[in-house]
């Protein structure tokens, strides 16, 4: 099968489960229990909210080459703020946890704010996924090599060879069907992998005896010594 035409069915499938899942909820509302109606409701919100931001990282892949995603100073600490901020409820309401440790003295990067966002996005979303009420996922900001490397720990199954080999070589090719990682592991992988080559910034994994550390790291912007 042309990889072309088997990334873009693994992206297909990624995409069909979370229509699946509101298909699900749809059909479960009981509109006669007033507390069940309103979790339902927040259940098919967060899905299809995730489901939409999938898909516009799809999008935003098809336009990198138009230059409409500028590379500036980021605060690196502000948008791991505001991801976890954003997954705050999903972790709570799934019985995860979720720890944050800052241990960089450079505070800005060289980033796209939007791309980066993702990135991190991606990685968190699927510690959430791969953990457990027993573990408890880490997003870590720290200096590595005059660079600062954004890593989240995940306790989910091991990182198929083939996939941490490409990791390695620094991109992903194509969306790539991550067996013993259903979900959104394959696709979100891609994207980071994709953004991240458009930011000249570096992804990778680290694989655990009980998990996998994904990480990007970005330059140092020269623009923190004006501070």
């Amino acid at each position: 099968m042309d990889s072309e035409v088997s990334g873009i069915l693994v992206a297909a499938h990624e995409l069909k489960a979370p229509l699946s899942l509101l298909r699900q909820l749809a059909l479960s509302i009981d509109f006669e229990d007033p507390e069940s109606l309103e979790s339902t409701q927040e259940k098919m919100i967060s899905v299809s909210e995730r489901a939409i931001r999938q898909v516009n990282d799809l999008t935003k892949i098809a336009h990198l080459e138009d230059g409409l995603f500028e590379m500036e100073p980021v605060a690196v600490r502000t948008v791991c703020d505001d991801v976890t901020r954003e997954l705050a409820y999903l972790f709570r309401y799934n019985h995860r946890d979720l720890r944050i440790r800052y241990a960089n003295k450079s505070r800005l990067a060289i980033a796209n704010h939007d791309l980066l966002y993702s990135i991190i996005y991606n990685f968190c979303l699927n510690a959430m996924h791969y953990s457990s009420e027993e573990t408890r996922s880490e997003l870590t900001v720290r200096e590595k090599s005059g660079k600062i490397r954004i890593s989240v720990r995940d306790f989910g199954p091991s990182l198929p060879n083939d996939v941490w080999r490409e990791l390695k070589r620094g991109w992903i090719e194509k969306p790539t069907s991550i067996a013993m990682r259903p979900g959104s592991s394959g696709l979100g992988l891609y994207i980071a992998s994709k953004f991240s080559k458009y930011m000249n910034a570096n992804i990778g994994a680290v694989r655990h005896r009980d998990g996998t550390s994904f990480f990007i790291e970005l330059s140092i912007s020269k623009q923190a010594s004006l501070f």
